[in-house]
């Protein structure tokens, strides 16, 4: 950013010196500062190979805006105050988030305050002007895990109507599905996140280089979404096929993965191709401005010194908040109530909540019906015990014992009252079938909206209010043919047993 083209004025050049080493110096304390944060994004991309294109993303922010240096170059660095405002948003989130343990949220607030440490030394001209290069660090982000789910689910209602299209029989739960040559799952890997991710990333990278249209820019970033989501589910019922077709003999092993990416390289570079066909890119990137008076330097040392000011003040926060030591809490119990009495264990499944300072899982029975209750109480919200986590879940993938057939948000009847809560149905492979019910209560309020509980436990904790939370989880045996009869026993062991169970986070959460 801050080499420049021998042919512009010496002038020229001596202005934009010292904005360009200001604003590079302030942007490396700043990933100082919040080097947690950077550092969580860095550790998602080397894990993960879905977000590993995170690794190029900041230094292709860099090479775009130095390939369009010549054209920047004649715009007049001006530091501009509004950009502490934005500073001072994003920089409120990030606290926000860094309270609730929203790492997505926290990381996308972290790049945010980047691209307004630019606004502000070097001006909303500049930003406008190279506004595609510094939108382009959000890609940094890895985002997209909440769409693993959802586009499972799109891959199996695709795959089956294509094999029930075809004329095979198709006995589908859930994710699960049979045909007469075999038994197939729509697991994580089969969801296409890495294709969707991969292509969108790359298209709209495409897009801004190859087109100077703002709406062709706009229809090739939305092509790069939808065919990839097609391409996916395509894929997914051409390997059923080759496998169904080859009597189970292919597309089962390696070849599974091989195909698949065959497949989608081929589509993706037709799409690139058909592309090209609009192509504007020996247009002008940017309309030139007639260069401008030299900037007023002496602005830029007090615009960076209030840079570094407003963005610290939230880390600093954080870190005294994190510092508080953890309040005194009792055992977690639960008194029998309403009939329901402590049983032997009727499962050897247990769910996967991380994290809890507080846990208690015990069998209730009553009348011939059997329940287990689950507690996992969190006295404060902090990296890996949170109460929202996505470690937090009934099953992991690809269980040996046990298969999530089906979960939503449903609406249950708890003591007269409508109340949603998250419902999942398990089968375990020795036959026995399990219906769930989970919720959390926050300051005794139930819910089963994660946003919400995150929100609302962010805003107690920075508000210095007790962030406390408590999930609750319970299971019964379910039998396919009768299961109104599952749900009316954990609907009456939730209604019986709430005044327990509110007796209990009191006792724990103390006053």
């Amino acid at each position: 950013m801050s080499a420049l083209p021998e042919s512009l004025p010496v002038s020229t050049r001596s202005a934009w010196m010292l904005p360009a080493l200001v604003t590079v110096g302030v942007l490396l304390v700043l990933f100082g500062v919040f080097w947690p944060t950077f550092h969580s994004m860095a550790e998602i991309w080397e894990r993960s190979e879905t977000f590993a294109h995170g690794y190029i993303v900041f230094p292709i922010t860099v090479w775009l805006i130095w390939r369009m240096r010549g054209d920047l170059a004649h715009i007049t660095p001006k530091p501009d105050p509004l950009g502490l405002v934005v500073l001072a948003a994003a920089g409120a989130g990030w606290l926000l988030a860094d309270a609730g343990s929203v790492n997505v949220v926290e990381q996308y607030a972290f790049v945010a305050m980047l691209f307004a440490t630019v606004w502000t030394v070097l001006g909303r001209a500049f930003v406008r002007a190279a506004l595609f290069p510094l939108a382009f660090m959000f890609f940094a982000v890895p985002v997209g895990e909440f769409l693993i789910l959802p586009l499972m689910h799109m891959t199996a209602d695709f795959t089956v109507a294509m094999l029930q299209i075809t004329g095979i029989p198709v006995y589908r739960e859930g994710t699960f599905f049979s045909i007469p040559s075999g038994n197939w799952s729509v697991v994580e890997g089969c969801s296409g996140l890495r294709y969707l991710i991969a292509s969108v990333t790359l298209g709209v990278l495409y897009a801004y280089l190859t087109y100077r249209s703002w709406t062709r820019r706009l229809l090739f970033s939305l092509a790069a979404i939808l065919v990839p989501l097609l391409a996916n589910s395509g894929r997914a019922y051409m390997i059923v096929m080759i496998a169904h077709l080859s009597d189970m003999k292919y597309a089962l092993g390696v070849d599974h993965y091989i195909y698949g990416w065959v497949f989608f390289g081929f589509v993706m570079l037709i799409l690139f191709w058909v592309g090209t066909f609009w192509r504007e890119d020996d247009k002008p990137q940017i309309a030139v401005p007639a260069a401008g008076r030299p900037a007023d330097a002496p602005r830029v040392w007090p615009m960076a010194v209030a840079v570094l000011a407003v963005a610290g003040l939230w880390p600093a926060y954080a870190a005294w908040l994190a510092s508080r030591p953890l309040p005194q809490m009792p055992a977690l119990q639960v008194e029998p109530h309403g009939g329901w009495m402590p049983a032997a264990a009727f499962t050897t499944w247990m769910p996967h909540w991380v994290g809890a300072d507080r846990q208690l899982r015990t069998a209730y029975g009553q009348a011939g019906r059997s329940v287990m209750l689950e507690l996992n109480y969190y006295a404060t919200q902090r990296q890996d015990a949170e109460l929202v986590n996505s470690q937090n879940f009934m099953i992991k993938q690809k269980d040996p014992g046990w298969s999530n057939v089906g979960e939503a948000i449903v609406e249950a009847g708890i003591g007269g009252h409508a109340r949603p809560v998250r419902q999942a149905r398990l089968r375990g492979a020795n036959g026995q079938r399990l219906l769930i019910w989970q919720w959390n209560l926050i300051n005794q309020t139930p819910t089963v909206s994660d946003a919400y509980a995150k929100l609302a436990l962010a805003f107690d904790r920075v508000r210095l209010q007790r962030d406390d939370g408590l999930s609750v989880l319970i299971a019964t045996p379910y039998d396919e043919a009768d299961i109104d009869a599952a749900r009316a026993t954990l609907a009456r062991f939730a209604a019986d047993m709430q005044p327990a169970i509110a007796e209990a986070l009191d006792r724990v959460d103390g006053p």
